[in-house]
């Protein structure tokens, strides 16, 4: 999926969440900027690592997306760090307010793309966070991958 977001011209991508996550499910959601926002983006500066997604009265927000200032707006600045709704449909909300009440559900953001309308979008992830054996089999498995692959060249 992530190679999916680079294609549709990806913005930022957080890699951290695949890392430290089990992605159950996914979810395309818009977001509301403003102009300064949008073209800070266009150039390729967002930071995911730290953000999350909360439900504030029933609308979904994402917090602590870092959107750095864009040089050449002139007095119209955005907070860099600001609440930024998410455009959800309401049958999504109530699936994400649920996955949330389970225990050790939670939304992380995935990546930041313009969709071919060239809309900005979030890709948000239901994840279920990773102990730290788990994160331990996920690096043993990563390395006997690569060790077949050069036994594969070697032999090949």
């Amino acid at each position: 999926m992530a190679k999916e977001l680079i294609s549709h011209g990806g913005v930022a991508q957080n890699r951290k969440a695949r890392r430290d996550y089990f992605i159950e499910d996914t979810i395309d959601a818009g977001i509301v900027l403003t102009g300064s926002e949008v073209k800070s983006l266009r150039h390729g500066r967002c930071t995911l690592t730290e953000a999350f997604a909360q439900v504030y009265d029933g609308e979904i927000f994402l917090v602590n997306c870092h959107i750095p200032a864009y040089e050449g707006a002139s007095h119209f600045q955005h907070e860099e760090k600001r609440k930024r709704k998410l455009l959800v449909k309401r049958k999504e909300v109530d699936q994400i307010m649920a996955a949330i009440g389970r225990k050790g559900m939670t939304v992380v953001p995935l990546g930041l793309y313009f969709n071919d309308r060239g809309l900005a979008k979030v890709q948000l992830g239901l994840a279920k966070g990773k102990n730290h054996i788990d994160r331990r089999d996920d690096i043993k498995k990563r390395e006997w991958e690569r060790e077949q692959s050069r036994i594969m060249r070697a032999k090949g």
